[in-house]
């Protein structure tokens, strides 16, 4: 990712291609086959004057015939400022990476056009890195309690314990998810990242 046009650029590319070229490089019997190579230069400038595509991608060719010379190592530039769709023009699932990556600082909630489970799990992210650091904390000790239930209660599953107990369990479980989403929601944490959380219903958190 690069938000300030510079001198070298490319050669910056370049270079960094290098570097998964050679760690695939293996000791003893090798024939220097490489998987492919791809170096994706995101940028928040205009680099190709003289196009208006955003996407931009170059491989080795032969000069002579203009046929691709080595077809594993390919160098991606997309250029954002020029990739203006609205989120009623997003058709493909690329379509919609670009606009969350241009439009990123300046959404407040999840289009509704990003439904994708990448998005989803994007926005979630998103939300938890803007809570407070008190918020930040009972969120984590939220997830931790639950992984902790969640873990004792498969040991017990393990052991044989019997069908009773299992009953038992699950209502403790829930019982805690309740406590749980009771102290989150006080604390403003969003009911979308409460649900996640706990595997709650928004009713059942709305109801809190």
């Amino acid at each position: 990712m690069q938000n300030v046009d510079q001198d070298y650029f490319i050669d910056r590319m370049v270079y960094y291609s290098t570097f998964p070229i050679r760690e695939q490089a293996k000791r003893g019997n090798w024939d220097f086959k490489l998987n492919h190579i791809y170096t994706i230069g995101i940028l928040n400038f205009d680099y190709y004057k003289n196009s208006d595509e955003p996407h931009h991608e170059a491989k080795l060719i032969d000069t002579a015939t203009y046929e691709i010379f080595y077809e594993r190592l390919t160098y991606i530039t997309i250029e954002l400022p020029k990739f203006n769709k609205t989120e009623d023009e997003l058709v493909t699932l690329y379509d919609k990476r670009l606009f969350v990556l241009r439009n990123m600082s300046k959404l407040m909630s999840k289009p509704a056009a990003l439904q994708e489970n990448v998005f989803v799990s994007l926005f979630r992210h998103a939300e938890i890195d803007r809570m407070k650091p008190n918020m930040r904390m009972q969120y984590e000790k939220a997830l931790f309690d639950l992984n902790d239930i969640n873990n004792s209660n498969i040991k017990c599953f393990r052991e044989g314990k019997e069908e009773g107990l299992k009953h038992g369990l699950a209502e403790g479980e829930k019982n805690k998810a309740l406590e749980i989403a009771r102290n989150l929601k006080a604390s403003g944490v969003a009911t979308e990242i409460i649900m996640q959380s706990t595997g709650l219903s928004a009713e059942n958190i709305e109801n809190l």
